[in-house]
């Protein structure tokens, strides 16, 4: 953790990695974390296929790893509306979403730091996501979940052995519940994959692993689904470790739930919570992401937008994703709906090739594709 600090996104505070809690004790911001943040390409070694090969850049040593094998996700072509596009495949990932990058490196930072249970919040790719690392590790793993998160997640959670308490009530509330839990526990960590400024290290990776892909350069744009947003400030974070011409970002969220959205084209500064309504893509149904300085800092810096989706143009792209053999939940169609309402709008985009990142796996959600 040499080197590694957080920073208070709202009020400038600082500490070193090692002492850090969850959020700024002074002003209850989330951290934003600084530490070695450039990639030398000739470092990487070729024989290792996991996210492990970009060690420069990551707060945990691979001596020290909690691995399944995670990293390295395809990068196919594909077509949406006609137009070609690459897909990143991260439902492909051990536990069927992008939330194993951040979770393999959060559950081994915690675990060196000597926590021996973890407490989490999640709607379920996270939650299954961390449990698994937590089994991997020998850890004892507490699931906070949102009374109407889907069975299947559940099950899977379940599966590898965390404990599981369905909270009535707001994603928020469920937060709450979980950080009193972990509060009241002096051996247990809050694992928030929304608040820990080490989970982002884990997911800015596939966009390090993409820029290998296509040959040591970097796509003109990149669409993904944004709720806690860790897969976006990622991205950000993955643009400062190799050198550009860089991608503009495009965050997409479901326009029952666009908080971000909407501040980005206000022109906030921050993002204020808002009341959300029902979507099917539930993993990005997040009313109040503690990150929202540092989300639209990473689109408006690398000059990219924000597209709100509604839920005719997400059914029917993801839709389009099955037909490509591509089995994924709704929420991991956003950035391919957001790409095809941008042509459609007829919005200038970014010359040169376009990634999107397809996040969550269908097999989580079968009971919605049956509906």
């Amino acid at each position: 953790m040499a080197g590694w600090t957080v920073i208070c996104e709202r009020c400038g505070a600082e500490q070193r990695l090692g002492n850090a809690s969850w959020r700024c004790p002074r002003c209850g911001a989330a951290w934003a974390l600084r530490g070695p943040d450039r990639l030398d390409p000739a470092s990487l070694d070729p024989t290792e296929r996991t996210l492990w090969r970009y060690e420069q850049v990551l707060p945990v040593p691979r001596s020290e790893a909690i691995s399944l094998g995670e990293g390295m996700t395809p990068l196919i072509p594909g077509k949406l509306s006609g137009h070609p596009v690459w897909l990143k495949l991260d439902f492909l990932l051990p536990t069927g979403s992008f939330k194993d990058r951040g979770a393999a490196i959060l559950v081994s930072h915690l675990c060196r730091l000597g926590y021996r249970r973890l407490v989490v919040d999640s709607s379920g790719n996270a939650a299954a996501a961390l449990a698994a690392y937590c089994a991997a590790g020998g850890l004892a793993c507490h699931v906070f979940a949102p009374a109407t998160t889907s069975p299947a997640k559940l099950a899977q959670v379940r599966a590898y052995g965390a404990q599981v308490t369905l909270v009535e009530g707001s994603r928020e509330q469920v937060a709450a519940a979980a950080q009193r839990a972990a509060a009241a526990d002096p051996v247990a960590a809050y694992a928030s994959h929304n608040w820990h400024p080490v989970f982002v290290e884990g997911t800015k990776t596939w966009l390090l692993e993409v820029w290998e892909q296509l040959g040591g350069r970097f796509p003109a744009a990149c669409f993904l689904p944004v709720g806690g947003g860790s897969l976006l400030i990622g991205a950000w974070r993955a643009r400062q470790a190799l050198p550009g011409p860089h991608p503009a970002l495009v965050a997409a969220q479901p326009l029952a739930c666009a908080p971000v959205v909407e501040a980005f084209e206000r022109g906030d500064a921050d993002v204020p919570p808002i009341t959300p309504s029902t979507t099917l893509a539930e993993g990005a149904r997040i009313a109040a992401p503690p990150r929202g300085q540092q989300m639209l800092g990473a689109i408006r810096g690398s000059g990219g937008w924000a597209e709100a989706i509604d839920e005719d143009l997400l059914v029917d792209t993801l839709r389009q994703l099955w037909r490509q053999g591509l089995y994924v939940e709704p929420t991991a169609a956003l950035g391919a709906a957001a790409f095809r309402q941008a042509l459609e709008r007829g919005r200038p985009m970014p010359e040169g090739e376009v990634v999107i990142v397809v996040t969550g796996s269908g097999l989580k959600a079968g009971d919605l594709a049956l509906e």
